[in-house]
């Protein structure tokens, strides 16, 4: 069966500025390397029908935060959310089609269309707290698209796996306490946004690790502290916020991963899935800012998603 692609034209439309980091170009990258390394062939491609509804949106964000956010958005040029994250004209309707995208996936997924998604969308989504647009992110695409495979599928329990290599704190914010939710992630610490280590919630499997931690290390750490917890958890649904600055080429942090990391992450999660989840995992784009370093990743971590 095969991988569900999805992305939309209005995610290359936001953008922040000349020289930023978080770029439209990221999609670019990605659309081209699985171009050229002819995995595109065996994917399920398709654009997101439609933005996420306000109902989805309201079941992870306020709804003053979101009239807010909706009040700020400028009729040209830029409007300043904090020092690192900016909105134009176009900002919330690619916020809109990135949760879109990841609500469809699941619905595509559920359905038996395939077992598992990849949406190459943007903006990012996992710094974004019920109240506070934060880190490039405005709306939390993994959370909306989590809450709804509870909301609308009636899944009993899904898990959540972040390996960018910032802390999804908008994440942990929305699900801390949560007992239908695991959320196991590694990050860099200390490091943006500085949170993740602590007292994190009994649901909430946090490794911080510090600068210039190897691949190997890390697949050590996951081995002893997210497989046993995953396992006990049977998810019936696995998400992945699938970040890859963690990768050694990044600027952005420090941390020495390389693409056959990602690959491995991606098998294990692969592998829960099979034993308690009938395969589903659906993953969205994070972070991941240098464009080679990117695309290459994302190529291995869709063909462990694929078994390619």
């Amino acid at each position: 069966m095969e991988t569900l692609y999805i992305t939309h034209p209005l995610c290359k439309m936001h953008e922040m500025g000349s020289g930023h980091p978080e770029c439209p170009e990221r999609l670019d990258a990605i659309s081209d390397q699985l171009l050229a390394s002819g995995l595109i062939n065996y994917l399920q491609s398709t654009q997101a029908q439609a933005p996420a509804t306000l109902q989805a949106l309201k079941r992870v964000h306020l709804g003053d935060y979101l009239d807010r956010l909706s009040a700020q958005s400028p009729i040209e040029g830029y409007r300043e959310i904090d020092a690192d994250t900016s909105m134009n004209r176009h900002s919330l309707q690619a916020a809109g089609f990135a949760a879109g995208a990841v609500i469809q996936a699941v619905d595509a997924v559920m359905a038996g269309h395939s077992q598992t998604a990849f949406c190459a969308v943007r903006p990012p989504g996992h710094h974004a707290t019920q109240s506070r647009a934060l880190g490039f992110c405005f709306y939390n695409n993994i959370a909306v698209a989590a809450a709804h495979a509870l909301a609308a599928h009636n899944l009993k329990r899904v898990a959540i796996i972040d390996f960018d290599v910032h802390h999804g704190n908008g994440t942990e914010a929305i699900f801390a306490g949560d007992e239908r939710v695991l959320m196991c992630s590694f990050f860099q610490h200390p490091l943006f946004p500085g949170s993740g280590v602590d007292d994190p919630a009994a649901n909430m499997v946090n490794i911080p690790v510090p600068a210039y931690t190897t691949g190997e290390a890390i697949r050590a750490l996951v081995r002893e502290k997210w497989l046993p917890r995953l396992q006990a958890h049977a998810p019936e649904m696995v998400f992945i916020s699938a970040g890859f600055d963690a990768h050694r080429e990044e600027d952005m942090a420090q941390l020495n991963l390389v693409e056959s990391d990602f690959a491995w992450l991606t098998e294990q999660i692969v592998a829960v899935a099979d034993r308690h989840a009938q395969g589903r995992v659906i993953s969205s784009l994070e972070g991941g800012y240098n464009l080679s370093a990117l695309a290459r990743s994302v190529v291995a971590h869709v063909r462990a998603l694929a078994k390619l």
